[in-house]
């Protein structure tokens, strides 16, 4: 009995060993990727964002009269109404106050200024509004109107804002800036926000 037992634990001892002492291969992902997808992506958005641009520049060749100015984030904006008096512009810190509008490319009213209300927007704290938005109104002065043309990464992007704005939709804005303050000289009671998003 003693014996069995012996050879038994020989035997288990030795197959533990040859478990243990086996290096386990990692196990690699079911599928793997070979980055063709990503590189499908990419050239599908480089297509798209030409095609916007050749949009937006086509607006801006058919009335030469519209002086267009190209940002270095990616939109054409012109001024309606310049402010020519003023140097000061809203910087982080500030607390704007803005109308604005939303149309497509062809001019159709996505959303009016009386729908949207006026705006009150502390400066680069709200993440809520349009990139292009955010940029925007950083290029302006008091009472300043400027129609902006925003490609679609500018603006909803993708997903659009799920209600009258597609997917992929550049946008043209037309924006007012009413009037911008430091935080420490507005008001100490909370601004109530408005929504600038259009959910």
């Amino acid at each position: 009995m003693k014996i069995i037992t012996k050879i038994l634990f020989v035997i288990s001892t030795g197959i533990l060993l040859s478990c243990c002492s086996q290096q386990q291969q990692a196990r690699r992902p079911i599928s793997q990727s070979s980055g063709t997808f990503l590189k499908e992506s990419v050239e599908r958005n480089k297509k798209l964002i030409s095609g916007e641009e050749a949009k937006i520049d086509s607006i801006i060749k058919s009335n030469p009269n519209l002086k267009y100015i190209a940002s270095n984030k990616g939109y054409w904006y012109r001024y309606d109404t310049k402010n020519s008096q003023d140097t000061l512009r809203p910087k982080k810190g500030d607390v704007a106050h803005f109308n604005f509008e939303i149309k497509d490319l062809d001019g159709n009213v996505i959303y009016s200024e009386l729908e949207l209300r006026p705006q009150t927007y502390h400066v680069d704290k709200e993440q809520k509004m349009i990139m292009g938005l955010r940029h925007g109104l950083k290029l302006m002065r008091k009472k300043e109107t400027v129609t902006f043309l925003f490609p679609s990464h500018m603006g909803y992007g993708y997903h659009g804002d799920n209600r009258r704005i597609g997917h992929n939709q550049p946008l043209m804005y037309t924006v007012t800036l009413n009037d911008f303050a430091p935080e420490s000289l507005v008001n100490d009671e909370p601004v109530k926000q408005n929504k600038t998003t259009t959910e």
